[in-house]
């Protein structure tokens, strides 16, 4: 029997060649999406496989993958559960290193039929030592190598820009919707794993490779839950990444029903919740709770550096949202701090009598981008301030666009963790998206902030401290 070698792993995300089995020229199949997406995209040769065509959309068309003249690095199989066996057996033949079984069909409908099929699977694979992606997925979306197996096609799902963000989903809709989502907020994305029942390569192989990965900076993972007896092992693994780069988490099947639903899903061992999450706090996994917070905490955890106490200082233009991002960030555990004298002072010289130096500070509906320019030069430096954040309504009359040079002027210097809440319409998005494309990131409300930074400080720290 061949060995299996972690080597195989590259062959999934940076193959020379692929084979496209199940291929067709038949609109809306998804045999032909994912043939119109590795044409626009991999840089690679592509091999349609289908023994009813001689070519393919400009491409010429095998019977076989065993009848390809050239190397297959990596074979993606689109043809119904039945006759998946045969075909990857003849990718085993033919010497293929890296499968994606795209197809449905196999354990997670319950019957004895997809067990077996499923154990006959597993069976070829190890046979020839091949390594699989599925079955019952969407695949790799890769925006280095254009590997792009999600058949979904671009315009109903967009394909986000090149950026340090990677996931890693159970669920093939759930990332699908995921890499649509951060396509529309303009969030760049490296590489999207979808591995449905993962017969074989799974959450520990990936964050293993993706740990490793230097176009990755931040793991997002969606788990209903994880095969019996790799719990430990996956822990293991996620404690080393996060010492580098921050693991954010998704549990599905929470709930006793959600456990049952995740069971007829992709056949998750859904387990225990209450085991999981402290599991994911002892070895330093961020998890989100919710959509929202997923990418909340990525933002956040990707432009922000660590965090090196809970002391925040809100610095603000509308008092009202002062006194709810206290609320929150006390709710989340920080420290408020009385503003000490020495800064009182400092405020003092360059503010307008009106406005409040207590913190939080308030520099009231008059404000301007000079005042909170001033402001910031003043706190952001002092050594009993971890954090700030800004409640900024663009709204004021006094806040232009410099508002956004002169804050991200004064983080740059500093470099400790600063956001910025901004809620209201056009101007309000304006301001968000310049403000983030400078490295800062933005709320819409003081909860999402202060959940935000009660992650970035359970994740600085666990690694500042060299875990708990």
């Amino acid at each position: 029997m061949a060995s299996r070698e972690s080597s195989g792993m590259e062959a999934f995300f940076n193959p020379r060649s692929v084979a496209i089995i199940g291929a067709t020229p038949k609109e809306g199949k998804v045999g032909r999406v994912i043939v119109e997406n590795f044409k626009r995209r991999f840089k690679g040769r592509i091999y349609p496989i289908n023994p009813k065509y001689e070519e393919i959309l400009g491409l010429k068309c095998y019977p076989s993958v065993k009848d390809v003249p050239g190397e297959v690095d990596l074979a993606v199989i689109v043809v119904p559960a039945p006759i998946v066996p045969r075909i990857l057996r003849d990718c085993g033949e033919k010497g293929v290193k890296a499968v994606i079984i795209i197809s449905g069909g196999f354990r997670e409908t319950g019957t004895d039929e997809g067990r077996r099929l499923e154990e006959e699977v597993v069976e070829i694979s190890r046979e020839y030592g091949i390594r699989v992606i599925g079955p019952n997925c969407i695949g790799i979306y890769d925006n280095w190598s254009g590997v792009d197996t999600y058949f979904l096609p671009d315009k109903k799902m967009k394909r986000p820009p090149r950026g340090s963000i990677s996931f890693i989903s159970q669920s093939g809709a759930f990332a699908s919707a995921l890499l649509d989502w951060m396509a529309y907020n303009n969030i760049g994305v490296s590489r999207a794993i979808s591995y449905g029942n993962k017969i074989d390569v799974d959450d520990i192989d990936l964050i293993e490779y993706l740990g490793k990965d230097d176009k990755t900076k931040l793991i997002i993972m969606y788990i209903e839950g994880l095969k019996n007896g790799r719990g430990k092992l996956f822990m293991e693994k996620a404690r080393e990444v996060v010492k580098n780069k921050p693991i954010i988490v998704y549990k599905a099947g929470k709930t006793a029903r959600g456990s049952k639903a995740a069971a007829s899903h992709t056949a998750a061992l859904a387990g225990n919740y209450d085991i999981y999450r402290a599991a994911f706090k002892q070895v330093g996994i961020v998890e989100a709770e919710s959509f929202d917070e997923i990418g909340d905490f990525a933002k956040i955890l990707l432009m922000q550096p660590l965090m090196k106490g809970n002391r925040v200082f809100v610095v603000t233009d509308a008092g009202g949202i002062g006194v709810m991002l206290t609320d929150a960030l006390t709710r989340q555990g920080f420290e408020i701090p009385v503003t000490p004298d020495d800064l009182k002072n400092e405020l003092r010289e360059v503010l307008p009598p009106h406005c409040i130096v207590e913190n939080p500070i308030d520099l009231t509906g008059d404000a301007d981008d000079e005042r909170f320019k001033l402001v910031l030069e003043r706190v952001l430096p002092k050594p009993y301030v971890d954090a700030v954040i800004l409640g900024a309504l663009p709204q004021i009359p006094g806040l232009t666009n410099r508002f956004i040079d002169y804050v991200a002027d004064v983080w740059s210097k500093y470099r400790k963790p600063l956001l910025v809440i901004d809620i209201g319409s056009e101007e309000a998005v304006k301001f968000k998206v310049e403000l983030e494309s400078r490295g800062i990131p933005v709320y819409e409300s003081p909860e999402r902030a202060a959940r935000a930074l009660k992650a970035l400080y359970m994740y600085s720290k666990y690694v500042l401290r060299g875990g708990i």
